[in-house]
């Protein structure tokens, strides 16, 4: 069973957020941020090239026009590689672990496996800071979802689906 329901990110941006149900023990959130606008791109690579411009106009050297050029390229292709993030997805499988993958505007993928044993709980940690605080007894918090950055209402949803499958794990076997 799958469904897709759109909510907002701490921006107000719009976020889509897929769930599929393979079975009571397993499912799969995927969190899909909105693609690279096409404006802004505009707007950076216009501001970079007429200060180029302005540049080349001072010291009449074409290297700098050319460099304008480069360096753009160069930022667009580091910036959709190592920064932009089109999806999150998190697997949750109550026998094995919990997979989390980044997928970027490049195509490029990078995957976390925490294996279930090491999964002490899921919690919701979105609040407003104001004094420093210090989990005892945690060795470990993996935050997920942290280029979408979704609200509470979406962090819910993800929270009582773990939750689900967490109480499925322990619960003891009733069959022979």
């Amino acid at each position: 069973m799958e469904d897709e329901q759109s909510f907002s990110d701490i921006c107000g941006g719009r976020l889509a957020l897929q769930r599929r149900y393979y079975s009571p023990s397993c499912r799969e959130f995927c969190l899909s941020c909105p693609r690279i606008s096409l404006r802004s791109l505009t707007a950076v690579t216009c501001t970079v090239w007429l200060a180029a411009y302005g540049l080349f106009t001072l010291c009449e050297n074409s290297m700098v026009l050319s460099a304008a050029i480069f360096i753009t390229l160069l930022g667009l292709l580091g910036y959709l590689h190592f920064v932009k993030i089109d999806q999150e997805t998190l697997l949750i499988i109550d026998s094995l672990g919990i997979q989390m993958t980044s997928s970027y505007a490049s195509g490029k993928e990078s995957t976390t496996f925490i294996e279930m044993g090491k999964v002490k709980d899921v919690v919701i940690n979105e609040a407003i800071y104001m004094d420093p605080v210090e989990p005892h007894g945690i060795s470990q918090v993996v935050p997920l979802f942290q280029s979408a950055k979704p609200r509470l209402d979406c962090l819910i949803e993800v929270y009582k689906s773990c939750q689900e499958i967490l109480a499925h794990q322990k619960a003891p076997s009733t069959s022979l």
